[in-house]
């Protein structure tokens, strides 16, 4: 019998410690990881939740709810003989505020019905023709959400007010303010239905798709790229530990489960490399798709005799001495990343670009062969990469400063010390968004003599924004392959050469030190033929 309470009290004393130990991971990993990421985790949070189809429809349906017994309340506290001096107010009795409660009821789940069939009808279509990784930009569309939260937010409340009626109701009357309200909002409901049509009509336009995904990707650049050079990003490449931290003992970093990166937060990793004294270097980008057994990364352990493991510091949880990676250490990474298993929008820009040239792909297939909408792509997505060419990208190098120490007596302390190398990051190049743009539309798109010359366009326009002798070489190899790609699947010989005139002037204007100052205008043999026979003509 002790044996057994023995073994019940060691049981009960072994769960409350695991539960004790589970509670202190939890409360450090929430204090240490989530807080110092906690507006990018709220952003997110809040992007999924106004992403999806369903939040601001639920959001009205409550706003009705809510609303329907507030003015149920005030009319039975109003005076009556107030309401009758209003013009356009309800003075009717129960039978006909029950009658025009039912009716406005009725008629506006009948239009919520004919919006929803409508909706449905133009996700199919865009599926088709624009593809349908670009179906979430009609299911967030706002408009559409807010009219078909109208609609069943304005039936709710019209049901609870139709319930709150009662036939020969002394002591209240009838609700008259509550169904003077609904007939506004039903008169609301009715423009809202033509305003949804003709919001319709414009949004299942190629060029106004275009254009949103177009503004998508330049809100990413915006995000991303400075809008100048930054001396302190040039400052912190020079640090001495950005060459070293590579020759210190590594470990391999895996994701937690298998799905496509969506979020990577910075200052959960800088934390985290400041808990273990070391580097941790991501090999993989947002949008990249990884398994469970990828190597998407390595953490550099800081050698013991390193100078920065002497420093004091008054950062509560900086390792004086570095650590090898523990359970913890992978509890806490895990959290540093969003996995989601369908590639989402998110602030990546490959992602908004990408749309773009899905779109572009799908026009130049056989079944819908509109060669338009993809030269359109081409030049929305030359404004894109314009604006990136221009602009300083992000560093890969993310540095924290420890805080001085606070002892009084150690003047040291109170110098401002030097930045510690903490985590390096993936940044694709300029070359690298060509590629997966311009470079993917150029492949589809080789026997094409309008996207082609579009492309190749597409060169000059960029070349007056590059900034260095880099950009420049990727302009001109892709120039060449656009004409390669031209000699090898053009169907006439004088399309052949109409393209490589043009490529060979554009050559020309891209290596020009002084093209950024002309104007480019490019004249086929053809044209320059019958112009000078016009000229020859008049004169």
């Amino acid at each position: 019998m002790t044996t057994n309470k023995n073994d019940q009290k060691n049981l009960w004393q072994g769960t409350y410690d695991a539960a004790q130990k589970r509670l202190r991971q939890f409360t450090q990993l929430w204090s240490l990881q989530t807080l110092s990421d906690l507006p990018d985790r709220l952003k997110n949070l809040w992007e999924q939740l106004i992403g999806s189809y369903w939040f601001i429809p639920t959001a009205c349906v409550i706003a009705g709810i809510l609303l329907a017994p507030l003015l149920v309340t005030v009319d039975q506290h109003f005076d009556r003989e107030t309401v009758r001096e209003i013009t356009f107010a309800f003075t009717g009795d129960d039978d006909a505020a029950r009658a025009i409660m039912t009716a406005i009821a009725g008629a506006v789940l009948g239009v919520a019905g004919t919006t929803f069939s409508i909706t449905i009808a133009v996700l199919s279509m865009a599926s088709s023709q624009f593809g349908p990784r670009l179906l979430r930009n009609f299911l967030t569309d706002k408009p559409n959400q807010f009219v078909l939260g109208a609609f069943i937010g304005t039936f709710s409340y019209s049901l609870l007010v139709l319930k709150s009626i009662h036939k020969y109701d002394v002591s209240y009357g009838v609700p008259q303010l509550s169904v003077t309200f609904a007939i506004i909002m039903a008169i609301i409901c009715a423009l809202l239905l033509v305003y949804f049509v003709q919001h319709m009509v414009h949004a299942i336009q190629a060029s106004h798709v275009i254009q949103n995904a177009s503004n998508d990707a330049i809100d990413n650049i915006h995000y991303w790229y400075s809008d100048c050079c930054d001396i302190e990003h040039q400052r912190n490449v020079e640090h001495h530990d950005v060459e070293q931290f590579q020759t210190w003992p590594a470990t391999p970093v895996y994701p937690p489960r298998s799905g496509y990166i969506q979020q990577i937060y910075l200052e959960s990793l800088i934390t985290l490399t400041q808990d273990y004294g070391g580097v941790v270097q991501m090999h993989v980008n947002l949008g990249d798709y990884v398994t469970d057994k990828n190597v998407i990364g390595y953490f550099y352990q800081r050698p013991k005799n390193h100078p920065l493991n002497q420093q004091k510091t008054a950062t509560p949880h900086l390792a004086v001495v570095p650590r090898s990676p523990d359970g913890m250490f992978w509890q806490r990474f895990a959290d540093c990343i969003r996995l989601e298993q369908r590639l989402a929008h998110s602030n990546d820009i490959a992602y908004s670009l990408g749309q773009m040239t899905e779109i572009a792909v799908r026009a130049l297939s056989p079944g819908i062969n509109d060669p338009k909408t993809a030269v359109n792509c081409v030049q929305s997505l030359t404004s894109c990469l314009s604006i990136m060419m221009r602009r300083q990208p992000p560093s890969p190098y993310h540095f924290y400063t420890p805080a001085p120490d606070n002892d009084a007596s150690d003047t040291v302390g109170h110098e401002q010390r030097s930045a510690i190398l903490a985590l390096v990051t993936h940044t694709p190049t300029i070359s690298d968004f060509i590629n997966r743009s311009l470079g993917e539309i150029r492949r589809y798109a080789a026997a094409d003599l309008m996207v082609l010359k579009a492309l190749c366009q597409s060169m000059i326009d960029l070349s007056y924004a590059r900034v260095n002798h880099a950009q420049q070489q990727t302009l001109l190899h892709e120039l060449n392959l656009i004409k390669r790609a031209g000699e090898e699947n053009l169907s006439y010989q004088e399309l052949i050469h109409d393209l490589i005139a043009m490529c060979q002037q554009a050559e020309r204007f891209i290596l020009d030190d002084d093209a950024q100052h002309q104007y480019f205008s490019y004249e086929s043999e053809f044209a320059a033929h019958i112009r000078k026979a016009l000229e020859t003509q008049s004169s």
